[in-house]
């Protein structure tokens, strides 16, 4: 958020969503509205929106646990860190947990 609320207001910046932005959330907000040059209410301040926005569709935000494991067992080059950031903190503890089984030598982080 602290990047956002810095860069937002620049238009030589990009914001890159990836993936569904659920209505009602900031990502939504801004998707919808930075295109118009509307703004954006982070953290009870509103935050004009002049950088270029982009979506990257292509990442499913419905994947299941076995999904996401598969998603990174097919990668040719396993990554060193991986950081959970989306969804309900037990679901990310349980998916957590199932990557340190599945990868010992990646690093899961839960932010």
């Amino acid at each position: 958020m602290n990047y956002l609320k810095a860069l937002l207001g620049d238009p030589r910046h990009d914001v890159l969503l990836v993936g569904y932005q659920a209505a009602g959330t900031p990502g939504r907000a801004i998707q919808q509205y930075g295109p118009k040059g509307g703004y954006v209410d982070l953290d009870g301040q509103r935050y004009p929106i002049r950088a270029k926005v982009h979506t990257l569709g292509g990442y499913s935000a419905h994947a299941d646990q076995q999904d996401l494991v598969n998603f990174i067992k097919r990668m040719r080059v396993k990554p060193k860190r991986v950081i959970l950031v989306h969804g309900e903190e037990s679901a990310k503890a349980v998916l957590a947990r199932a990557l340190r089984q599945r990868f010992v030598d990646v690093e899961v982080c839960i932010a």
